[in-house]
This record gives C-alpha cells, structure tokens and sequence, in this order.
C-alpha cells in the first residue's frame, strides 16, 4: 500500500478509484466493514481502492479540550489499513484553514481530482466546515461530479452501534475482551524500554518498562497480555499503576515476559492485551507481593494458553 499526504499526488499515479474517508480511529469492526467492501467492490470493477482519512483528530485542531483519546496512532493506523488489501491511503493534514472548508470546497479539493467511480462512508459521515456537509448532500455532489455515494449502515453487536467511543470506554474500564470483540483484534499499544525502579528484577520477576505515548491506557490492574519483541510474540503479565506496596506516584506500565531472559533495553515492543486479572493494590510485605506475582505469572499463562 502507497501513503500519500494529498488526494492531488495520489491523482497523479492512480485514478477512478473506489474510495472511503472517514477518521477510522481503531479500525474497529464497524471500520473493516467499510473497507471490506471498498476492497471488494475496487477488485470487481478493476479499480484502485483508497481510504483517504485524517491527522491529526479534527478535534485536536478545532476543539482541544474535547477530543478523545486515540485508540490508535496514524502509523498503527496505516499498517491496520495495509492488513485489509487496500492498494493506496491519503492521510490529510488536518490545519484550521482545512477545518474551515465549505463542504463543497472540501468535495471539490479532495475528492474531484481523484475522479472516484464510488464513494462508499460510515451511517454517520459528515464533512466540511463545523461537519455540515450530510450524505443526502454527498450523493448531491456526486451526481454533479459523476461518482455515486454508498452508505455502510452502524454495525451492531449486543444491541450497541460498534463505536469508537464505546471501545474508548470499555479499555478505560479495563473491559479488555469486549474491547477486542468490537476491534477484531485484541487493543494493543507499543512502546520502548526504558529504564525503571528494578524493583521486578529484585523480586524475581524482571520487567520491561514501557515508555509510550499512546493516549488511551486500560485501567489500573494487572493483565494477561502478549507482548511482541523483534517479531516474537511472548506471554506477559502486565501491570499498569502506581506500585502502591511501594508508595510510587507516577504511573507506569511493567511488562514481566514469561519465561524471557533477555536485554531488550531501548528496544520497541507491542503489548497485546488479553484480560485484566486483578485490580492493583498494595502489599504488607514483599514476600506477600512475590507470591500474588507467581499466582498472577501462572494465571495469565493459563488464560492465555486457553486463548480467553
């Protein structure tokens, strides 16, 4: 799959596509949906097939204080969307003056030079400036522009639209199986090694501390997780918090490996989470500590070996 930062370069090398645009942030099942049957629909007609979405959040730039944490990154994103078969990606840079297009400054921007024979969205799809621009108006472009506009209607699972921001919820409770039964997939976030208190060394159980800058982080609590390093993937009990036995006051996230050895000092790895064991909580001694770990080390490889 080939990025482009524009719908005007990627007009110069592909043209009559199907295309999709939307934030898709998450790439939740609701997504894939979408891009399911963009990719299907470019693969019958012998077009190229295209998401064209966004970065930043719209909401970062025009509403600060009320946009949501990302379920993913624009990277994470990227290679999420390159998993589904789609052959190129436009990720606009969204800026105030983007934010202030009339939507049909905004059709006739990005969407005209492509020359799409379709344009398939979300049931809840707006654009323009303040999203004014609705689906009735889109098909009205369409016709005067020669692209037809398809609608996805809201997936639904256990009588809920499929959402970002319910998956957003369920993570931030630390509901991680719901979260991977809306995603698809289990939520991961990615960091590098850092340094930490060496406190998991002394005990016995050595962990990776976790520098990251993903926005949304589960609650609090100790996890059955994977945790993918140089291509591996490796079981893990992860514990996200304070480290109250130890009276800390900044947040941090261990990742104890399963049976690893190995320096991965600066290295970056994945962690996939799986299902939150325990809440956290402090300990009256480190022996008390050293055994609820070993419990939680032979829970989490239970749980994992089970695949639940």
């Amino acid at each position: 799959m080939k990025i482009f930062k524009t719908s005007k370069a990627l007009a110069r090398v592909a043209s009559g596509p199907i295309l999709t645009l939307g934030n898709f942030d998450g790439l939740h099942l609701g997504h894939r949906k979408i891009i399911d049957k963009v990719s299907e629909r470019a693969r019958k007609l012998g077009s190229p097939s295209v998401v064209y979405t966004f970065e930043p959040h719209p909401l970062k730039v025009v509403a600060p204080s009320m946009s949501p944490q990302m379920i993913v990154d624009a990277k994470a994103k990227a290679a999420l969307v390159d998993s589904l078969g789609i052959d190129f990606m436009v990720i606009a840079e969204f800026t105030k003056e983007f934010a202030a297009k009339h939507p049909r400054a905004f059709v006739e921007d990005e969407i005209v030079p492509l020359r799409p024979r379709e344009v398939w969205v979300g049931h809840d799809f707006s654009f323009g400036k303040a999203k004014s621009g609705t689906v009735d108006y889109l098909r009205a472009l369409g016709e005067e522009f020669g692209f037809s506009v398809h609608v996805i209607p809201a997936y639904m699972k256990k009588g809920e639209v499929v959402s970002s921001s319910r998956i957003r919820r369920l993570v931030s409770e630390g509901k991680l199986r719901d979260a991977a039964s809306l995603l698809g997939r289990n939520f991961s976030m990615s960091g590098k090694v850092v340094k930490g208190r060496n406190v998991g060394k002394e005990l016995g159980f050595p962990t990776a501390n976790l520098s990251t800058v993903a926005e949304l982080m589960p609650a609090d609590g100790v996890y059955a997780a994977w945790a993918n390093v140089s291509g591996k993937r490796h079981g893990a009990v992860v514990n996200i918090g304070v480290a109250p036995t130890f009276g800390c006051k900044t947040r941090c996230v261990e990742v104890h490996i399963l049976g690893f050895n190995g320096n991965i000092y600066g290295k970056k790895i994945e962690v996939e989470f799986v299902r939150r064991l325990r809440s956290e909580k402090a300990f009256k001694s480190k022996e008390a500590l050293i055994t609820q770990i070993r419990k939680d080390s032979e829970r989490a490889a239970r749980v994992l070996a089970a695949g639940k």
